[in-house]
């Protein structure tokens, strides 16, 4: 089963900042990472949206 395209989007001010893949086979469930957001300017919860 090919990866997905998935983005991940600031839970704070909802700006899109990283993409990446995943294997829905593993993962099924949706990811939230700590990431950095550049317009907040802080380590945020980033959370999984499909790419349109």
């Amino acid at each position: 089963m090919p990866k997905l395209k998935i983005r991940f989007k600031c839970s704070e001010c909802s700006n899109i900042g990283y993409l990446s893949a995943k294997n829905p086979k593993n993962t099924t469930e949706k990811l939230e990472l700590n990431k950095y957001c550049k317009w907040c300017k802080k380590s945020i919860l980033h959370k999984e949206v499909k790419v349109k």
